[in-house]
């Protein structure tokens, strides 16, 4: 009768607010500022240097320049007509990449080696793989911006450079990342395939290319996307295109003109985006 009067209180957990792993949190925390510190005062990182009177009033009057856009009819003909060029030198640069990347990729990937079907790959097909690897490594790390400066020199100003300059840096980066993407799947189907005697494209396009084919189409629109930023750069070392003609606009302090341009870029990239995710979701 007097324990059902007095019941046993329950006894509840005390809790804590203090985070488990603050000291691991806070050791890391101090390593890298310890580490960051260096390299800021390597890269003589001085952002306050923008806020100096000599910096501050030629900034804020370029950027006051920016509003309005220039919205004259010939300024908007001659912009369309240099992004039509800017976009074909990123397209064309990038079939061209793609047609340099596919055989590389299908060299380098070990899935698709027979005679790697028994574990380990044969002296002459591991030494190819090996070569071939070396090869998108020197590709990619050359930038697009040396290979233009390369080949205005050898076939001089115009489109033809930022084309190819396009097509040799993104071979490399394609190739890389195609392989990764492709020796990350499922091996079971295209090992199958081969074991019953079929050819390595055979095994490619029925096997490894379905299972990745929406991750492979992604990521080449967006190196397309990142093929017309590179085109606009590649303008201002005389690769033609709208970056040469927005070159013109900063040397002349006209931000009118760079602001337009710049919208026209945004523009180009929301457009690759939505090409991208509509692509996804046709082979999703």
């Amino acid at each position: 009768m007097s324990a059902a009067l007095h019941p046993t209180p329950l006894i509840r957990p005390i809790r804590t607010t203090r985070d488990p792993a603050w000291r691991g949190r806070i050791f890391w925390l101090l390593s890298t500022s310890v580490l960051l510190w260096p390299l800021l005062v390597l890269t003589e990182f001085k952002p306050w240097v923008l806020l100096q009177p000599d910096s501050l009033k030629p900034t804020l009057h370029f950027i006051a320049d920016f509003f309005p856009p220039k919205l004259e009819p010939g300024f908007l003909l001659m912009v369309a007509k240099e992004t039509w060029r800017t976009v074909a030198i990123a397209t064309v640069g990038i079939t061209l990449a793609l047609l340099l990347a596919l055989p590389l990729t299908l060299l380098s990937v070990r899935v698709l080696s027979i005679s790697g079907l028994t574990g380990r790959m044969g002296p002459f097909s591991a030494a190819v793989r090996i070569a071939v690897r070396w090869l998108l490594i020197v590709l990619r790390s050359v930038p697009e911006l040396i290979w233009a400066l390369v080949f205005v020199r050898v076939v001089g100003l115009g489109p033809t450079s930022g084309v190819l300059a396009i097509a040799l840096t993104y071979a490399g980066m394609l190739g890389k990342v195609y392989s990764e993407i492709l020796e990350s799947g499922e091996p079971d189907a295209t090992q199958a395939l081969l074991r019953n005697g079929t050819g390595r494209l055979q095994a490619f396009f029925y096997a490894l290319l379905p299972q990745n084919a929406a991750e492979l189409t992604s990521y080449t629109v967006y190196r397309w996307e990142c093929a017309i930023r590179s085109s606009a750069v590649l303008g201002f070392v005389g690769a033609g295109g709208l970056g040469q003609q927005m070159d013109s606009s900063m040397k002349m302090f006209n931000g009118a003109e760079v602001s337009t341009m710049l919208l026209v870029f945004m523009g180009l990239v929301w457009l690759a985006d939505l090409t991208s995710g509509w692509l996804r979701r046709g082979l999703g």
